[in-house]
């Protein structure tokens, strides 16, 4: 049997790549193949004889292996993957998963043990690695949390000591407060005008409390900004605003992302989802276009309003929350309830407080600062230095309708910026034809608004969306440009 098994091991086991070593009942190296010797650096002469946990003068004698040898091999026929780790004098350090099984024969001094050698070091390695990392990131965002809420608490501290000011400093402070808002502009909402300072006002009296907010506005005019405004200045601002746009996805997936589901709830969901009802519990959920959600989800969504309970699709179980809801949209909501495209319960619901963004041609006051903004802005972004706006730009600016209101004069300031060479701003967007008072006849803003969406159109050959679209020179969103074209009977004739 033991002379069988070496021509065996000669033959087929020493073109193994694992290292595998035969031992006899003394656990005496017998034989090993090529790949034992290449791995731990040893020459034949050195093993053939010596007892396995002596080789090399003791510096091979590997932690636990005597143990496995002596006792727990003896007791069964085989021990599968013991893992060991030792120093070795040539080799290093090495991680080794051993597997060893005794090869019967009817003579006990005949028996054998086949013992196989898996090098795991690298493998180890990456996984410890690994572990170690996310111990360390751990240890660094419970640092980061901790050091975030003791900056929230001497900034509590300050306030407090605020507070406590002389009443003859009262007025000068108001007075600074209300500068340094004209100038930081609740995240850049950027003006000074009556109608902007109204909104700042507006922002003021509703920040503080859970009550829902609906903005309303035309595109571009700067929605998000008022619902962040509002989310930095109440006692949600320890979490980030969670934000759904409910015309940015198919009718079928908006459910799904409002409220979540389970895994298999339906064809293509491999793995439960938390929806965004979920993720922004505790903290404000900002739903934009809200007059894009699809009919029958209003009723479910109404719902979770009122009781701050919901299910996830396909899951009977359910979920508790704390949400505080901010809608916005660009539709005349009321209209849409009239006819019969929006629930007049929910319109009830998330009417309670609205504030209206002013269109940029209600705001002609606030063009020139919005100009300095987004010239600074922009030219800080692309490397250049423009810091002279000559008048007549600005009038032609001023002179202009902004059908896209601020999202398009973002971008054509964008365009004149990178257009422009030196130190003077140009514009090279044909808003002088664009004039509102260009003809003696004044037209009505919805001709004025129709007329230029159908030049654009015209210019980029009627592409709607898309790089050098009309949307995109409008600064709109493409749904909002066809809902534009269909309200204003554009036609592509």
């Amino acid at each position: 049997m033991k002379k069988n098994f070496l021509l065996i091991f000669d033959d087929i086991l020493g073109a193994v790549r694992e290292p595998l070593v035969a031992l006899d009942s003394e656990f005496r190296v017998v034989k090993a193949n090529s790949s034992f010797y290449r791995f731990f650096a040893i020459e034949p002469h050195q093993t053939e004889g010596v007892i396995i946990y002596n080789l090399g003068n003791g510096q091979w004698d590997i932690p636990g292996l005597r143990e496995l040898l002596e006792t727990i091999l003896p007791q069964n026929s085989e021990f599968n993957d013991f893992e060991v780790e030792h120093t070795f004098t040539d080799i290093g350090f090495k991680i080794m998963h051993l597997n060893a099984r005794r090869i019967a024969s009817e003579k006990e001094e005949n028996q054998l043990i086949l013992l196989a050698i898996e090098d795991v070091t690298d493998r180890e390695y990456s996984k410890r690695n690994l572990d170690e990392l996310v111990k360390q990131r751990t240890a660094e965002l419970r640092i980061s949390r901790k050091n975030a809420e003791e900056s929230r608490r001497i900034a509590e501290d300050a306030l407090e000591e605020i507070k406590k000011l002389k009443d003859q400093l009262e007025a000068e402070r108001a007075y600074l407060l209300e500068e340094i808002k004209l100038e930081l502009n609740y995240d850049n909402i950027i003006g000074q005008s009556n109608e902007i300072k109204y909104v700042f006002y507006k922002i003021e009296q509703i920040a503080h409390s859970d009550t829902t907010v609906l903005i309303l506005g035309e595109t571009g005019t700067g929605k998000e900004l008022v619902a962040r405004a509002i989310h930095d200045l109440s006692q949600r601002k320890g979490r980030a605003m969670v934000k759904m746009n409910c015309a940015a996805l198919p009718a079928n997936l908006v459910e799904s992302e409002l409220f979540g589901h389970e895994k298999g709830a339906f064809t293509g969901a491999n793995a439960r989802r938390i929806g965004r009802f979920e993720l922004a519990n505790g903290t404000t959920l900002f739903l934009d276009e809200i007059g894009e959600l699809p009919l029958e989800l209003q009723s479910k969504l109404l719902q979770v309003i009122e009781s701050g309970r919901f299910e996830r699709l396909g899951s009977s179980q359910t979920q508790s929350v704390d949400v505080r809801i901010i809608a916005a949209t660009n539709r005349n909501l009321e209209k849409e309830v009239e006819e019969g495209r929006f629930r007049e319960d929910l319109w009830y619901r998330l009417n309670i407080f609205p504030i209206t963004m002013p269109p940029l041609r209600d705001r002609l006051d606030d063009i020139p600062l919005l100009v300095k903004y987004f010239v600074q802005k922009i030219s800080k972004r692309l490397g250049k230095a423009i810091d002279i706006i000559p008048t007549t730009v600005m009038t032609s600016l001023q002179n202009y309708p902004w059908p896209g209101n601020v999202r398009e004069l973002e971008n054509v300031l964008e365009r004149a910026v990178i257009s422009s060479s030196g130190s003077k701003l140009n514009i090279f967007d044909e808003l002088k034809h664009a004039s509102r008072h260009g003809s003696d006849e004044l037209q009505t803003l919805a001709a004025v608004e129709r007329d230029y969406i159908t030049r654009v159109l015209e210019q980029t050959h009627w592409k709607v969306s898309g790089k050098n679209s009309a949307a995109e020179i409008l600064g709109l969103e493409r749904s909002t440009l066809r809902a534009r074209m269909r309200k204003l009977n554009i036609r592509k004739v």
